[in-house]
């Protein structure tokens, strides 16, 4: 099965239930101020947010009202208006520098290890000489984790002592990369809560030993969001941002969830690149955002 097979099957939850709510509004029906009401509170479900749903429902209205509509036309038009706000966040993750350090960043269970497993295997993939840190140092079972990821892949992991400083084994893997000549270096991070101050603190360690060997490291620093948080996951982002310069995020978990709509909510209200998306567990279960696809499977087109 092919991605975009994965990705209708993935969002299948969500599309559904718009698609047959679009149907039930929109049957025979001239388009009043009910049926607008009852559409603006389907897209609130679907977690597009209530601003993006209300200026979504009002722009269909503009030329239409008092119309007689068909559920596939408001599904077109939803389709085209979401895939156009979602073209500019769409920004694949590329990398320049050698070697290029991305982190990733999230709370507790939102796939962080297992995208690091994908997309390292992608880029190796590519030809890209990769390594990986293990920074999330407190949890046995995270380093296990990466560590089978870089088994499958033939990737090497770099880990420190249980318990051991996250920023040491951070600064030790970039040196390593440096005298080995990577092109990429992932470091993977202990999940953590958007409000505990003493972890977004290791964090900001994290960053801040990096930059003493490369001033313009880490390349990139991506939050991993799992779809199924719904509009939490527009708080998360605003908090770590906060803390530490987030440049982009992938969602992972679009097969879980009857709300994707949350995808749209957030490029549109974080500003930040949506660099790819996930919807299963499997290696090649990942891929880069690609807005056109996504909108008209949520739809159900």
């Amino acid at each position: 099965m092919n991605f975009l097979s994965k990705l209708k099957s993935g969002l299948s939850k969500t599309s559904g239930k718009l698609s047959g709510g679009i149907t039930g509004i929109f049957t025979k029906r001239k388009l009043d101020g009910a049926s607008l009401e009852e559409l603006e509170e389907l897209l609130i479900e679907a977690d597009l947010g209530a601003p993006l749903a209300a200026e979504l429902t009002a722009d269909f209205s503009k030329n239409r009202f008092d119309k007689n509509i068909e559920a596939n036309e408001v599904r077109e038009f939803l389709s085209s208006k979401i895939a156009d706000i979602l073209e500019p966040y769409a920004i694949p993750l590329t990398t320049s520098q050698s070697p290029s350090v991305i982190i990733m960043v999230g709370v507790n269970g939102n796939g962080k290890t297992t995208t690091i497993g994908k997309l390292a295997s992608k880029f190796k993939n590519e030809g890209k000489k990769v390594m990986i840190a293990a920074a999330d140092t407190f949890r046995a079972a995270a380093v296990e984790q990466m560590q089978e990821w870089g088994r499958r892949s033939n990737i090497e992991v770099i880990t420190g002592a249980f318990q051991a400083d996250p920023a040491s084994v951070a600064f030790n893997a970039y040196e390593k990369a440096r005298v080995e000549k990577a092109d990429i270096l992932f470091i993977d991070t202990a999940g953590r809560l958007q409000n505990k101050s003493n972890l977004m603190a290791e964090l900001q360690k994290i960053i801040k030993v990096i930059k003493k060997i490369d001033e313009s490291a880490p390349h990139h620093i991506i939050q991993v969001l799992d779809a199924t948080t719904g509009q939490n996951a527009i708080s998360q982002v605003m908090a770590f941002k906060e803390m530490v310069n987030v440049t982009g995020i992938i969602i992972t978990k679009l097969d879980g969830t009857a709300k994707g709509g949350i995808v749209v909510a957030l490029a549109r209200q974080t500003k930040l690149p949506v660099h790819a998306i996930g919807i299963g567990e499997s290696i090649d279960d990942l891929d880069a955002f690609k807005p056109a696809d996504f909108a008209r499977n949520l739809l159900d087109l």
